[in-house]
């Protein structure tokens, strides 16, 4: 019987305890579960690619049927080079299912081999987002509850060097 892989691509920049939420949830239903941090992201990074894999490399190091890799182009392309069927997408709010119907329904235009499944964020984390912690970060605000400490370590290192 093959192996049911699933892809849950995204920025990572940084991981938060949401992130880990739909990827712990996803490797209940899974046997595999690739967390591909995308390159070409037009959103405007305060962690590297590099740094970004590091992170969540060390972070899933006890999850042996999660793996970290990085991805640029088409996603559909790259869930089918990776052997895997399903893209796994994470919603907070209903503001984030326009969009993410529309990138569901494209990818299943250019190929009906990938299906997209929606998973709706566990409730403490239903506000959470990678740039509300960068910016409660940024203004020296806590984060503790909203990463893990090595996330919580990188942003500090980012927004206050030497400290």
């Amino acid at each position: 019987m093959p192996l049911r892989v699933a892809v849950y691509p995204g920025s990572f920049d940084p991981v938060t305890y949401g992130h880990l939420d739909i990827i712990d949830r996803a490797l209940k239903i899974f046997d595999g579960v690739i967390v591909a941090v995308a390159r070409n992201s037009e959103k405007n990074a305060l962690f590297t690619v590099q740094e970004r894999i590091d992170m969540l490399t060390e972070i899933l190091k006890d999850r042996p049927q999660a793996r970290v890799e990085t991805f640029d182009g088409l996603l559909v392309d790259y869930v089918r080079r990776a052997g895997a069927t399903v893209v796994i997408r994470g919603l907070r709010a209903v503001s984030d299912f326009e969009f993410e119907f529309q990138l569901a329904q494209m990818n299943r235009n250019i190929t009906r081999e990938v299906e997209t499944l929606f998973m709706m964020t566990s409730v403490p984390y239903s506000y959470l987002s990678s740039s509300i912690v960068k910016e409660v970060s940024h203004l020296n605000g806590p984060v503790d509850k909203l990463v893990p400490p090595l996330v919580k370590s990188a942003l500090d290192a980012k927004f206050r060097p030497g400290f």
